[in-house]
């Protein structure tokens, strides 16, 4: 995990391939946005720099902005609340969020079992959770730090009806009039 959070906040500096910023129009963000509507408490777990979690916020949800890397959080936006931690052990009360989602930064995670156990467990009964990332199926389409893991459609839905009543995924691209191309899925669950 040192490993891992040190990668990060060196990657902090980056701003061409770790941008503070996001294009609202991106598939993902219009996917987030749309499952968290009407979210008061909602955890953007593996923040990054806060891209979603001010979309999000500005939809007024609180959100909770948690990431591996502190570099990371210092970029994240006044009025969002900040906290370092691993995914794995989410600083968070059982039930404190109406939702929750994790943007391309699940295949981080040292322990994927425990983090989506994490990752349910701090959502509400009735409450959201999404999950985009890439597509196990298009694995070696990009470099990867050697840590990082992609997924297939039933592995991470297989994990989260452990703790979920309602799952479903579909591949997703990245804008959304352009057709999926293998590279990413969403998964959608209620707890």
């Amino acid at each position: 995990m040192d490993k891992i959070r040190e990668f990060f906040n060196q990657a902090a500096a980056d701003e061409e391939h770790y941008p503070a910023a996001i294009d609202p129009r991106i598939w993902h963000v219009k996917l987030v946005l749309e499952q968290m509507k009407g979210c008061a408490k909602v955890a953007d777990v593996g923040c990054g720099k806060g891209r979603f979690a001010r979309l999000v916020g500005e939809q007024g949800s609180t959100v909770y902005a948690l990431d591996l890397a502190e570099a990371m959080l210092a970029h994240v936006p006044a009025g969002i609340r900040r906290c370092a931690a691993s995914m794995t052990a989410l600083p968070l009360a059982t039930a404190s969020c109406d939702g929750a989602y994790a943007t391309e930064s699940l295949e981080h995670a040292v322990d994927i079992p425990a983090a989506v156990a994490e990752l349910c467990r701090i959502v509400k009964p009735g409450g959201k959770i999404v999950i985009i990332d890439k597509s196990a199926e298009a694995w070696g389409r990009l470099e990867t730090p050697e840590w990082e893991k992609w997924f297939g459609r039933r592995e991470l839905e297989d994990l989260l009806r452990r703790h979920c009543r309602s799952v479903r995924s579909q591949p997703i691209s990245y804008w959304e009039d352009v057709e999926p191309d293998g590279l990413f899925l969403a998964w959608f669950a209620v707890k």
